[in-house]
């Protein structure tokens, strides 16, 4: 067995079962710093990048990955322990195997073991970008009003800190500025991606070094348009409480920081236990978080990088000057049918998406009802892409046995989800009169999923980031079945919309009384 480091290069590489960086990781330097270091970062833009330095190019474009919450400590000791490489193994359909060791990741910084590491990291002049997975929740904004939310916890808190470099206590600084201890700001450091992002840019305008391009990653429409938004509107709040002093930053960041859109797709399951073993009996290698995706891989980025960037293209990017109808592609008939099958697929009683994909009745109403007849009109022209080829090609993509995708991964974090990218296809659909009975039953089927407990009895855990909220809204189902529906900073108004709420509320009452099985078995009728 074979611990993974660089050490270790020559003895894996000599085996030949699994293909090596071809460069030497001492020749790589940091480029880019990013936030939010999980499976389809390393499977997604880490690789891409691993694509460049192997054909000779970029190595001054290595990663520093940086992870903020309290799990992320996890992915600091693998990837420091292993010099910051990892084993990707891509799956085809017919169980062709594709398995590398990725070596962009260069460093690796937990914020909360050394903050100012992470900002003396963001403002080296060689950084040029940061970029960002931090989730569809990450970028902390209400999806119905699409306004940022200033009371969250952690936000609140940066916004009332100086991040003073070494941190020096409030009531020190008190009586050097004539401020009282009791009303001067606290001292720190940020605790959240907009903290690190803010105060990064505000030092290095300070000292006139050129400011990075932020490049969202993350699947919402807009990613780098949000980005910039929320971005922008933490500035402002912290201008206005005064704690950039004279020099506001908003007004600079909104001016000269570049905030380009993307769309990413990767079917990237989480990491098993048994992907871990398979590496190990596999292929001798001891590694501590491997990741296993599809084989399939697409990024769409706009092509603005005002301080430099990778050569993209040269390793399958497409760059573009227009993401949008790529992304509402990608999230109106992937994404969106992902939760197609994730809550129905769970009520079956099934366990992977693989087989929520060929299920006889879920199959044709995800393809067919959803994605036929109330995705696709959402769906602008996209240039270059045959829309029905394409959407066949999404249900082979599902049914891909070896990745073992599961529901629970496709069913988790749904309050971000739904109203992220099955909302607006709704809200379009209703203002055109075009048909959301489809749309309303996989809502419908998220909100009996809430609930908590299968048809059988079984129970599982609903994970989301307002799940006791989504819970307890469930449970009210028996005293008013549109319970669920009347939050509106998840849904808007769609509980005062008839159009909606009729078939939502003939979904549900046929989930709730009948079963899914049910329900889409009348469904498939119309398919």
């Amino acid at each position: 067995m074979t611990d993974l480091n660089a050490s270790a290069l020559p003895e894996v590489a000599g085996r030949g079962e699994v293909a090596v960086p071809t460069y030497p990781l001492q020749e790589r330097t940091i480029g880019i710093v990013h936030f939010g270091v999980g499976g389809f970062h390393r499977a997604h833009q880490a690789m891409f990048l691993d694509r460049l330095m192997n054909a000779g190019r970029d190595r001054d474009w290595a990663i520093c990955g940086v992870g903020l919450l309290p799990g992320d400590a996890r992915m600091r000791d693998a990837l420091t322990s292993q010099d910051g490489l990892y084993t990707l193994v891509t799956k085809a359909p017919d169980g062709t195997r594709d398995p590398r060791l990725i070596g962009s990741i260069a460093r690796y910084l937990f914020a909360p073991d050394d903050p100012e590491a992470v900002l003396a990291q963001m403002t080296d002049p060689a950084v040029r970008i940061v970029s960002l997975t931090v989730t569809e929740g990450g970028y902390n904004y209400n999806p119905s009003t699409g306004e940022f939310q200033f009371e969250t916890e952690a936000v609140a808190a940066d916004l009332v800190t100086r991040f003073d470099a070494g941190g020096a206590p409030a009531a020190a600084r008190a009586g050097a500025d004539g401020e009282d201890a009791d009303t001067a700001h606290r001292a720190g450091h940020p605790r959240t991606m907009f903290g690190y992002v803010v105060e990064a840019l505000r030092r290095r305008r300070e000292v006139g070094t050129a400011p990075f391009t932020v490049m969202s990653c993350d699947n919402v429409r807009g990613n780098g348009d949000l980005a910039k938004r929320m971005i922008l509107a933490y500035a402002r709040r912290r201008d206005e409480n005064g704690l950039h002093g004279d020099a506001l930053i908003a007004d600079w960041i909104d001016s000269d920081v570049a905030f380009p859109n993307c769309m990413v797709d990767r079917i990237t399951p989480v990491t098993a236990p048994a992907d871990i073993e398979m590496i190990s009996s596999d292929y001798g290698i001891d590694d501590d978080w491997p990741v296993v995706a599809e084989d399939f891989v697409q990024w769409v980025l706009e092509d603005e990088f005002p301080a430099g960037r990778p050569a993209y293209e040269e390793v399958g990017v497409q760059m573009v000057q227009d993401v949008e109808p790529y992304e509402l592609m990608k999230l109106r008939l992937l994404n969106c049918s992902h939760q197609a099958i994730a809550y129905f697929g769970l009520l079956l009683g099934q366990t992977y998406a693989d087989e929520a994909a060929v299920d006889e009745h879920l199959a044709p109403f995800t393809r067919v009802l959803y994605m036929d007849r109330e995705g696709t009109p959402a769906v602008p022209e996209v240039p270059g892409i045959d829309l029905a080829a394409y959407k066949d090609e999404l249900m082979a993509r599902f049914a891909n046995q070896e990745i073992k995708d599961t529901l629970a991964r496709l069913a988790a974090e749904s309050s971000d989800r739904i109203p992220t990218w099955l909302v607006p296809v709704i809200q379009e659909n209703l203002a055109a009169g075009r048909d959301v009975t489809a749309s309303a039953a996989i809502v419908a089927s998220w909100a009996r999923y809430a609930e908590g407990s299968g048809e059988n009895g079984e129970e599982w855990p609903v994970v989301d980031r307002l799940r006791d909220r989504v819970m307890a809204a469930a449970a009210r189902h028996d005293e008013d079945l549109l319970a669920f529906l009347r939050d509106e900073e998840l849904f808007g108004d769609l509980a005062s919309q008839e159009a909606f709420t009729a078939p939502y509320l003939h979904a549900l009452e046929t989930l709730r009384a009948d079963g899914a099985r049910t329900l889409l078995q009348e469904l498939a009728v119309g398919a």
